[in-house]
């Protein structure tokens, strides 16, 4: 093997724009992941069942079909029902609502996990419910279930290749689209592995250190 640096070099700048690219499918699919989260968890818990019953089978639906079927779906039949987005638009949606559904799941025990004391002293002390939940509730459960939550984020971060199955060019696409104009396919594969290692050891040291900073 015939490791080029003239190739790493070339490489650079589609490495860079796949890389923004990457990073905003991240942090706009990991919103949405969260916001609807945390939607879903609340609307399970609500005492009426039909409301809890159709949420449920979303997102259970959802959580049981691959993401992939999903890109494809929103991307190529979306369409025929009149309705358009872009490349990037249907892969951050695609990315945050699937993950959505497993975020749910970390918020639901989030909230099981914090003792039935609180919820009876919030009771004594006459809190009307939303603000029972605003201020004691989910400031203790989201301080639980930010390690799982940051676990989901590296996983996005790894998921996030298959939207080059809908044209999106991310790392992975940009190395692809690199490696078949020059021929090179171990310089810009390596790159973009190294890469991945990097985002998510830097990551994980961010959750880290927000986790020591909650716990405090």
């Amino acid at each position: 093997m015939n490791w080029d640096w003239t190739a790493v070099r070339d490489f650079m700048p589609q490495f860079r724009d796949g890389l923004l690219v990457t990073l905003r499918a991240l942090a706009l699919g990991s919103l949405i992941s969260f916001t609807l989260g945390l939607l879903w968890a609340l609307l399970m818990r609500t005492p009426t069942r039909w409301v809890r019953w159709p949420v449920g089978i979303v997102t259970e639906f959802v959580r049981d079909t691959p993401l992939l079927v999903q890109l494809f779906f929103l991307f190529y039949v979306l369409p025929e029902w009149g309705l358009t987005l872009s490349a990037m638009t249907t892969g951050v949606v695609a990315i945050g609502l699937h993950y959505s559904t497993y975020t749910m799941q970390v918020y639901r025990a989030g909230i099981d996990a914090v003792p039935a004391g609180q919820w009876e002293a919030a009771t004594a002390l006459n809190l009307p419910r939303g603000r029972t939940w605003r201020a004691v509730i989910l400031p203790q459960a989201l301080r639980r279930v930010v390690p799982a939550l940051g676990n989901y984020v590296i996983a996005m971060l790894k998921d996030t290749p298959m939207l080059m199955a809908i044209t999106v060019l991310e790392m992975l696409g940009r190395a692809r689209l690199f490696s078949q104009q020059h021929f090179r396919f171990t310089e810009p594969l390596t790159v973009i592995g190294v890469a991945f290692i990097v985002i998510s050891a830097l990551a994980s040291l961010l959750l880290r250190s927000l986790e020591r900073r909650l716990v405090r």
